[in-house]
């Protein structure tokens, strides 16, 4: 059965590409046009839109999505709702949308962690120069905060922590400084959507496990955002403490954290953040830089 007939997209995927003159030049297969039947008319369209969102417009209506891909509006307002319920898109206000943390996640994964930890390496060795206790690089895999980079110091007090903080592991979010930073600037509906998942049941003594619950988490994320950094201490395990740093994309947000860690026989929450935090901001901003991000008086 034939595809029903719309009014296309204006946008293509890119030129066709044949035997290029250069004798250096590899041939490469040519990209597959819109009507061609090997190709999906559908993942082109859904692409399309996606390709509609920028730093400079990032939240549209359906009415200019379909105006400025030459689709009809109905066409249009079914697939955003299909990538709004994929989590591409998200409801911003009436038929208005903006992208969804799924697209953060493609974005890591074309940029790749190794590329992420290309990034941020050398001002993690720099900043361990100065810090003799753990850092490590968070993103937010729904409700577990994922650790894409890791540096331990020499120093006894800190090697239980490899156990616990090395590359790959996966923490609940709400019991890391890292994760609970990346949970308090999600989008309302994606935080909403993630503390459902969260299972809030704090370490400590049975009976103050479930004092706070979800209600005190929200406060403590609020807090979180006005402040610019994070804590926690005793619940990523005993006796350790942490806080955390936003790293930001180029469209300023906040998918990324640095973390530092310690033991608090070696020092305290209290000490950690007094005479570590501004060193942990610091370094988390110039990480930011270099992935694109920059400061409103920055654009000027």
């Amino acid at each position: 059965m034939s595809p029903p007939k719309d009014r296309g997209t204006k946008r293509q995927p890119g030129p066709t590409r044949g035997r290029e003159s250069g004798p250096a030049e590899e041939w490469r297969e040519p990209i597959p046009r819109l009507r061609e039947p090997r190709y999906s008319q559908s993942v082109e369209r859904g692409l399309a839109i996606l390709e509609c969102f920028t730093p400079e417009r990032p939240v549209r209506g359906i009415a200019e999505l379909a105006d400025e891909l030459g689709m009809s509006r109905s066409t249009t307002h079914r697939y955003a709702l299909t990538l709004t319920a994929l989590g591409y898109l998200v409801r911003a206000s009436g038929r208005r949308y903006r992208l969804g943390l799924r697209v953060t996640h493609l974005g890591l994964g074309a940029m790749g962690a190794t590329s992420l930890r290309q990034h941020a390496r050398p001002h993690l060795e720099e900043l361990a120069r100065r810090a003799p206790y753990t850092l490590a690089i968070f993103v937010l895999d729904g409700p577990e905060a994922l650790c894409v980079d890791c540096v331990h110091p020499l120093r006894l007090s800190q090697r239980p922590l490899r156990a616990v903080l090395h590359r790959g592991a996966r923490l609940p979010a709400h019991r890391t400084a890292a994760g609970k930073l990346l949970v308090a600037h999600l989008p309302e509906r994606e935080q909403r959507e993630v503390l459902a998942e969260l299972i809030v049941q704090r370490r400590g003594p049975a009976e103050s496990q479930a004092a706070g619950g979800r209600a005190a988490l929200r406060r403590e994320l609020a807090m979180i955002v006005e402040e610019g950094l994070a804590r926690s201490e005793g619940e990523l395990g005993e006796g350790l403490c942490e806080i955390a740093a936003p790293v930001r994309s180029q469209t300023g947000e906040v998918y990324t954290a640095l973390s530092m860690t310690a033991h608090g026989a070696a020092i305290s929450l209290a000490q950690l953040e007094r005479s570590l935090g501004p060193h942990l901001v610091s370094t988390a901003d110039r990480i930011s830089a270099q992935l694109g991000f920059r400061r409103e008086d920055e654009r000027r």
